[in-house]
Order: C-alpha cells, then structure tokens, then sequence
C-alpha cells in the first residue's frame, strides 16, 4: 500500500485552527445569523454545506477526492467532463440507509467534541480499541492527506486542488487560495457551514469503521471541504472492500440525510446515540420508496420551482419555538379553528380626531431620509424608464378620453400637468411612496356622468365640478379624521382580486381595443377591393392624357403584367410615376396598405419581448448578472427594439403625441376655475349629493388598492400609511379641481408594476434554489422623478414623437397581463405555506 505524497497537515498551521469569526469569507460567509429573515426572533439555524470525500485507488496509489456535494439538492461530479451536474433531487437506495443506521449504531459517536483542528479531530475519530497502534498511524495520516476538489474559480476553468507538483513551503498556503477563489462561496449566505463525510473501502481494515462527530464550535479544517466554512460534522465511513459500491451509497445517505432540514434540526440538538438514531427513524418513516422495474435509476429529478413547506415536517419542540413568533399579517385561530382579525398598528383604531393621521406621519417620519437613499440603486433607474413611459401612455390614453367625454373641457394637457403636479406631491408626502396616481376608469365614468348632467342642464361645468370637489375633499377629512380607513382590514381577499382583476382587465381591453382602432384608421387594402389598385397615366404628346386598351391577361398569375399600352403600370409606385412625367391614378395610389399589419407586429413584438426577458432571470442562459440587468429592463428593451423596428422601415405609423404648447384646452379659460360661473349661488349647496357619490367611489378605489399594495407577501418593512394615504389624495382632489385638473386616485395596475419592476430578490442561492423574495425596495425617489419627467415631457415632444403608439399598447397589454397574473399567486418564494394561509 502506498499513500500518495504521505502528506500530513500540521497540527500548528495558521489554516487548520481558524475561529470563525476570524476568516477572512468574503461574499460568501460570515457571521452566522442569530434570528430568521423575518426577524421575528426565532433561531435559525445556519445553512449547511455537504461534502462526500471518496477514497479512490485501493489497492495501488489512495487519494480522496471530492466526488458529491449538497446544499438543498445533490450534484455528482461528472468524472468524464471534468465539471459537476446539475443540481437535482437526490435519491437513495433503502439498504444503503439500513446500513448506515446499523453501522452508526455500532460505531463511534463524539457530540459536541472539542477539538480545535483537524489533527486533533483525526486524533479523537481514531481512538477505537479495534485498531492497533500501527494501524492507528496508517489511518491517521491517510486522514490527514489533501484531498482533491474539482474548483470553479471565478472567471476561469475548473481546476483541480491538489497537492501535486507544489513546493513543500506553500503546500498548506496554496489549497486555501484556491479554495478562497472558489465561485461556489458567492451563492452561499453569510454564516453558512459545512459538513464533511468520508468514505470509502480501505483493505488493512479488518471490520467496518464509523464515526459520527458534531463539534462544539465550528473550526475551518483547511482544505478537507472545497469551500473554506467553518466545518460543524464530520462523518467517517471506512471497511474492507465489498461487493457493490456500499460505503459511496452510505456516504451519500450521511450527506441527504445532513441535508434534510428536519434531521439537520434534530440532529445539531442530539444529546446522545439514541437522540441520533431517533432523528434516523423519524426521516425513514417519511422516506417515499420507488419500485424497482419501474423508474430509471439513472435518470435525475430536476428541483421543484416551489419548494414545499417544512412546517408540518418539523419537530413538535421546534413548533413551539415558532409558534409565539407568528408573521405580520398571519391570522391566528380560535378554539373552534376559526381565523381572527389581528390587524396591523395602523389599522387600530385610537379613538380620536386625527388620531390615525398623527399615528401614521409618526410612523413615517423616521423613515423619510432613507426614502430617498434607498433609492440609490441601478434597479431604481429601470424602474423610472419603465413606470414614465407606463404613466405618460396612460395620460395620453385618458386625456383623449376626458376630452371626448367633456367636450373639450379638459384635454391631454390637463391630464399631464395633473399627472405630474398631483403624484410629485403625493410621492412627497404620502405614506406609501409606492403608489402611482393616476385617472381611473370609474372616476372617468363618473367626470362623464357629470358633464352630461351639466350640459342637459345649461350649467357651467367647471365651476359645478369646483365644488363637486370641495365637497369630495371635505368629506374625505371628515372620513380621516374619523378613522374611518380602519375599515379597509374587514376587506377580504375576494374583494381585492375581484377590484384587481377587473382594472387588469380593463388594462387588457384598452389596449387590444386601441390596437384594433388602428385597422379602422389604416384600413387593410385586400386585392379586389374598391379602395385596391393604382396606375400610372402618361399624357400624350398633344397633351391629352392616352387612352389605354387592357389586354385580356391569360391566367391569373399574369394579372400584374397587364399591358396598359405605355408602360407596365401596376408595377411602378406612384414617385416613379411622376419622376417619369406621369400621373397616378387610383383610390390606392396615397395608401400604405402596411400600416396595420405592421403595427400589430410592433404590438405584439414589444408585448412579448417585454414577457420573455422578464422571465430570463430564471433561464440557463447568460451569466446572472446580464440575467438579472434583462429582467430589470425588459419594458425598456421592448420599447427600444419596437422604436428601432419602426425606424429602420420607416413607415408611417402613429407616433405618441404630446401637447406642444402650455395652454388650456377649452379656448379662454384661465387656469384658475371661476367659483360660480354662470351657475346659481345654490348649485354649490347642490353639489353635495354627487360628491357623496363620488367620496365613495374614491374612498372604494383608493384603499382597496391600498390593501393590495400593503400586503404581508409584499415583506414591505416601512409600513402603511393608509390614513395619510388618504388625506393626501382628499387636498390633491381641492387642488385638481380649483385648477380644472382630472382627479386622481391610487392606480391599481401601474403601482403593482411598479412595485413589481422593485422587486429585491436574494444573490446567494444554493445550487438549483430559485432566488428567495426579500421584499420591495421602498423609497419616494423614482416616484417623484416619474411625476417630474412627466411635467417636462411637454418640452420633449421632438424625442418623444418617435416612439409608436403600439409598442405603447403591447406595454399596456404586458402591465395587465402582469398584473392578473399576480392575482392568488402562489407565496411559496416569498412565504412559507403557513404564513401564505395568513395572508390568503
């Protein structure tokens, strides 16, 4: 027998005895978190990180190599490719677990051992009678010797850490460079830990040997794990040779088995051997067998996109751990299993004038200045291309339609100045900065009812709407200061996916339907049709324009070669018709007959171009930052491929329009509404009954989209501010109306797009784990420069020309579609089963 390089650690080196918070981790490590991603107190335990090292070579030439690895799932080195596999579910034979119990049952098991290095680990796993003392010394210092990992290091070719061929100075320096370099630590969350499992067939041993240790503290073992962790188990599984490949099968069971987050529970909290076999039995009674014939073995189960919940799977004593620890927003049960309403703080009611309003600028107060630096963040740039193109679209679509259902009153420019004057001082000072104003379908069904009232009746419409909406505004103080949003946690979820489906559906209607308008403007020419055809007539030289004689054309596919006498007609477009001296003649002769075609193209390009590269953050290809920077910009993309498109055929197709002067609609009227008009001093006692109407409808539409952008999934740590909310949108609504402006409440679609397009998602991810949910990046700043950008784009008309309005209606249609798609979505990635019941 010889052992390769017969290396040994020593027991002194300055990489063996490492304290765990003495490395230097980098990205990948670092302290271990005391309390769960929620912060509620609860302990959680570190992640673990699994090694299978396999000894190779009996009986000639014995060296470990790493050959398997966990995480949550299990990836095999590919021996023949040199790189490891993709991650994907485990699966074990049962003997190999029934084995591994009866040889831990029979083996050494040391828990909460105190050695501080890997030499003295070494020193307590071989201190078993059955070994003498020569064959102590010959397995101690095959323990002892480097093992080989296949490495991944950053921005270059897997490459094997050995000890071959390194001088003797640096042979305990060089692994640990290697291992620091490894890719693999960036997908691993700070405080992380590992475990080491080594097996193989050794032929001095005479009977099998198994060791099982927990240590006390975690102690980075130099470069026995390919990563530099602090090291929390380490399990030995040597015998003679066997038939079969046992001891790699039972090496395997170990690293699942470690990687179960119930047996790692249970185990990390075992007293003795019969606590170790106990959590053993309890993962064999939840083991799901296959039968044999029926299932290849080889094949490997890729991870599921949602990872069930390990709730129900835990232990009875780590239930209760959890238990006084609910989530925000989960609802506990009575004794007869029924939910109770445990409502947010700023939901309860305090009992007096104001009193929620005072509660909530409090609340918000000690926030503000990281509103705006939250904000500092490249994410946080798409976001405001993405949500400005969204708003100025949405103002063009609703200004057009105000002007139609007023007349004239009020018009495109009225619908920027109020987009931008009323979200740049709600994004100021509202408590949920999330929230994008803008006009919505019912208010503009109600402005419609309103006009048609006025001008039935002779009245002046601007100055009976002036105090429609003093007395909106006065209402809704009335209902602040009553505390009257406290209602809203008695809104069920029926209640706001029904109110988001149906402004998701109206999304959707409004765009398609816009599309469909553009056939009627552009009309598709069809060949027999009336409005089909054109030719060119040449006059001749007295100067009467000739006479043509059509010949018959032989067969239908000859019918474009028609002689016409001078010329081949049909064939020459009407420029090189009067380049020639000609005259075109015919209803078609000034058509684009590609208009409408091509805009669908646009419409449907931009609509799922935007659709694709917002799910390529979870795609195979590119690295996941380019990833990560597709899915940020995707609307963006969209609309920059539809404008290139559209510029390089350079058809005529409808570009966004914008106002080119800052003047009122209506022709001479000032900006300042007149209170009376030629209206009745009466008609503003009158108003009253309308604006009841109206106060309801707002206060409807404004906190159910309050609740749906404030839900527990959301993870938002700033809070709510729904009475603030609401005693912003009630001043904005007196100032719209002494203006003239539309009137604005919280836009359902565009703020979950927005929100949505802030999405913070965790960097480090296990293998084959999807990226984890964190909540949403909140701050008022692309709010606010969305509101500005939109006041100014009156001013950027020569930019803004050239964008074409389809590529703006497949957006629309890509933000509905995005929007219904939320609706009852599942919150495995952002809570677990338990805590999505308490939300749902």
């Amino acid at each position: 027998m010889k052992l390769q390089g017969q290396e040994e650690f020593d027991g002194h080196s300055a990489y063996e005895n490492v304290p765990t918070g003495k490395l230097d981790s980098g990205p990948g490590s670092g302290p271990s978190p005391d309390t769960d991603s929620q912060g509620q107190g609860v302990p959680k335990d570190p992640l673990l990180f699994i090694q299978l090292n396999e000894l190779l070579g009996w009986p000639q030439v014995l060296e470990w190599r790493e050959t398997g690895r966990w995480v949550l799932f299990e990836e095999k080195l590919e021996v023949g490719g040199g790189r490891w596999s993709a991650p994907h579910v485990p699966t074990l034979a049962l003997p190999s677990l029934q084995k591994l119990r009866s040889l831990l049952a029979e083996g050494l098991v040391l828990l909460d051992c105190p050695a501080q290095s890997l030499l003295e680990l070494v020193e307590q796993v071989t201190r078993v009678e059955s070994l003498s003392p020569e064959l102590r010394g010959q397995l101690q210092s095959l323990l002892l010797q480097r093992p080989q990992h296949l490495i991944q290091t950053t921005g270059t070719r897997p490459c094997w850490g050995s000890a071959h061929s390194r001088e003797s100075s640096r042979d305990e320096e060089a692994p640990l460079k290697e291992q620091r370099q490894n890719a693999l630590r960036q997908k691993l969350p700070p405080g992380a830990e590992a475990g080491a499992v080594l097996a193989g067939e050794l032929g001095f041993l005479a009977q099998p040997l198994g060791a099982f240790v927990r240590l006390r503290d975690p102690v980075v073992l130099g470069s026995l794990t390919e990563v530099p962790l602090p090291s929390r188990f380490f399990c030995l599984l040597l015998g003679p040779p066997a038939l079969g490949r046992s001891y790699h099968e039972m090496g395997r069971a170990v690293a699942v088995l470690l990687s179960d987050p119930q047996f790692q529970w249970s185990v990390r909290r075992a007293s003795n051997l019969h606590d170790l076999l106990a959590a053993l039995d309890a993962f064999l009674e939840e083991v799901t067998v296959l039968p044999p014939g029926r299932w290849d073995p080889t094949s490997r189960i890729p991870p599921p996109k949602c990872l069930p919940s390990q709730h129900k799977r835990l232990p009875l004593q780590m239930q209760e751990v959890k238990g006084p620890s609910a989530p925000r927003g989960a609802r506990a049960e009575d004794r007869h299993g029924h939910p109770q309403h445990t409502p947010s703080p700023e939901l309860q009611r305090t009992g007096r004038l104001f009193g929620g309003l005072v509660q909530d600028v409090r609340r918000k107060a000690s926030w503000y200045p990281s509103d705006f630096l939250d904000a500092l963040h490249p994410q946080c740039f798409s976001a405001v291309l993405y949500i400005y193109l969204a708003t100025i679209t949405n103002a063009i679509t609703f200004g057009g339609l105000l002007g139609e259902a007023t007349d004239g009153a009020q018009g495109v420019l009225e619908s920027f100045l109020g987009t931008a004057v009323a979200g740049a001082a709600f994004c100021l000072m509202a408590g949920q900065p999330l929230t994008i104003l803008s006009s919505t379908g019912p208010v503009l069904v109600f402005e419609r009812l309103l006009f048609n009232f006025s001008r039935d009746y002779s009245l002046d419409y601007l100055p009976f709407r002036l105090w429609v909406g003093i007395w909106v505004a006065t209402f809704c103080l009335v209902l602040v200061a009553t505390e009257a949003s406290v209602l809203v946690r008695y809104f069920t979820r029926f209640t706001e996916e029904g109110f988001c489906a149906l402004i998701s559906l109206i999304f959707i209607y409004d765009a398609v339907g816009k599309m469909l308008s553009l056939t009627r403007a552009y009309p598709i020419q069809r060949p027999g049709s009336a409005t089909y055809g054109c030719f060119c007539q040449y006059p001749d030289p007295g100067g009467n324009e000739s006479q043509w004689m059509r010949t018959k054309p032989e067969d239908r596919d000859d019918i474009l070669s028609m002689d016409l006498g001078l010329v081949n007609a049909s064939l020459l477009p009407p420029p090189e018709c009067v380049r020639r001296g000609g005259h075109p003649r015919g209803p078609s002769c000034h058509a684009v007959p590609d208009i409408a075609f091509f805009s669908l193209l646009l419409f449907l390009t931009s609509f799922l171009f935007a659709m694709a590269l917002k799910h390529v953050k979870t795609s195979r290809f590119f690295p996941t930052i380019v990833r990560k920077v597709l899915s940020d910009f995707s609307s963006v993309l969209a609309i920059l491929l539809g404008c290139g498109l559209d510029a390089f055929l350079g058809l005529a197709t409808p570009k966004l329009m914008v106002p080119r002067e800052f003047k009122p609609t209506l022709p001479g009227r000032d900006w300042l509404v007149s209170s009376f008009g030629t209206n009745p001093w009466w008609l503003s006692v009158a108003a009253a009954l309308p604006a009841l109407l109206l106060s309801i409808l707002i206060f409807m539409d404004q906190q159910i989209t309050a609740v749906i952008l404030n839900r527990a999934e959301y993870r938002l740590r700033k809070g709510a501010g729904f009475h603030l909310d609401f005693f912003c949108v009630a001043l904005l609504m007196l100032l719209t109306s002494a203006l003239g402006l539309p009137w604005y409440v919280s836009a359902t679609v565009i703020s979950l797009a927005h929100m949505d397009s802030l999405r913070r998602e965790s960097r480090a991810c296990a293998p084959g784990e999807p990226p984890s949910f964190l909540g949403i990046r909140e701050q008022r700043l692309t709010g606010l420069v969305v509101f500005i950008l939109t006041g100014i784009s009156i001013f950027l008309a020569p930019i803004l020309k050239f964008i074409p309005m389809p590529v703006l209606y497949g957006i629309f249609l890509y933000m509905g579609v995005a929007a219904i798609s939320s609706i009852q979505r599942p919150c495995c990635h952002a809570l677990g089963e338990e805590e999505a019941k308490g939300v749902l």
